[in-house]
């Protein structure tokens, strides 16, 4: 049986062949309705793509200067209007995706979710009027809910989400691996000659991912005695007490390395009289470029904004849209990063 040709389909609906191969592309130039009608009679027609020339299509498309094709948009879920901007992790996320975005031709059109004029319908309404074909959504820090009302905007459009796995609705997301950071974060630690590793996090940041932190650093652990096995500390409540409690739990059980978030510890430490690393060593498990002395494991946020926008282009092309049966997830790697604050190797 001959294989159906762009040509056969051309002639069948009276377009020319660039248009029925960019409709069966699932390029934003052809209205949706036509890329419908052609995908249709595509199928009807039997005909299958070559999966060597569209390998070297692909490849050939991406050895050239991208060129615009559309847009996509940049929502700010975070609480604060300023995030992408000021938040200490978020605008690395906010690197990635613009950097990737750019280079596959597609340009950012950037929202505020809590924004007290946006309501859902005139969102989705500014975002037909936009043409905008899929969105990224950035910013839960401290919840994994999103607006309730909003549901009805995530049906309508391919979208993606970076940081967490949301629930109710569950999208599909990209993130760090938290349960591997923390694990090999903790095997980094024995590696050193650290005999007795310990976690300090609040308990709400491993809520949102789902303890992942405590799972990974609790694996980690294993490979210790048992009364070298440290219970960690997430009593955060309000900071005086905090404080306390920490000195409580630091003398009871006698850390010699602490993983950490907050540089709240570090102030906790130094009026402790505690000296790092002298007296504990300090890992950050998300290692910022603001405080380089300071060991830890770079999550690398920028990769994640790269990947999820890779998902949300995806899906643009599968012509997928609204909130998925079977969410995906991407996960990266992160790496540790040497710092004053721990013993040398």
């Amino acid at each position: 049986m001959a294989r159906v040709t762009l040509k056969a389909i051309a002639e069948r609906l009276g377009y020319s062949k660039n248009t029925i191969s960019l409709a069966l592309r699932n390029n934003p130039q052809i209205p949706e309705k036509t890329r419908n009608k052609i995908k249709k009679t595509a199928e009807e027609m039997g005909y299958q793509s070559n999966a060597v020339v569209s390998h070297l299509m692909a490849q050939l498309r991406a050895s050239q200067t991208p060129r615009f094709q559309a847009k996509l948009a940049l929502i700010n879920a975070h609480q604060d209007q300023d995030a992408l901007r000021s938040h200490p992790t978020i605008p690395n996320y906010v690197k990635g995706c613009e950097g990737r975005a750019k280079q596959r031709g597609y340009s950012f059109d950037r929202f505020w979710l809590h924004d007290p004029k946006l309501t859902p319908d005139g969102f989705i309404r500014i975002l037909k009027t936009r043409n905008i074909q899929g969105l990224v959504i950035v910013g839960l820090m401290s919840t994994n809910r999103l607006p309730k009302a909003f549901t009805k905007v995530w049906k309508e459009f391919p979208v993606a989400i970076t940081g967490v796995q949301t629930r109710n609705p569950t999208l599909s997301f990209c993130c760090v691996d938290h349960y591997d950071l923390a694990r090999r974060a903790v095997n980094r630690g024995i590696g050193l000659g650290y005999k007795r590793p310990a976690l300090v996090l609040d308990d709400v940041i491993d809520q949102l991912v789902e303890k992942r932190f405590t799972s990974g650093f609790l694996s980690g652990q294993q490979t210790l005695p048992e009364d070298q096995r440290i219970e960690p500390f997430m009593n955060w409540g309000s900071l005086e007490k905090d404080k306390k409690a920490f000195q409580a739990w630091f003398e009871k059980n006698n850390p010699d390395i602490l993983f950490i978030l907050y540089n709240t510890v570090l102030h906790w430490l130094e009026e402790m009289g505690i000296r790092i690393p002298e007296d504990v060593g300090v890992a950050q498990l998300e290692w910022r470029e603001s405080r380089p002395n300071i060991a830890g494991m770079d999550q690398h946020s920028n990769l994640t904004g790269e990947a999820v926008v890779d998902m949300v282009i995806n899906q643009i092309h599968n012509n997928e849209r609204g909130i998925p049966q079977f969410p995906l997830s991407t996960l990266v790697g992160s790496s540790w990063i040497e710092g004053e604050s721990v013993r040398k190797q």
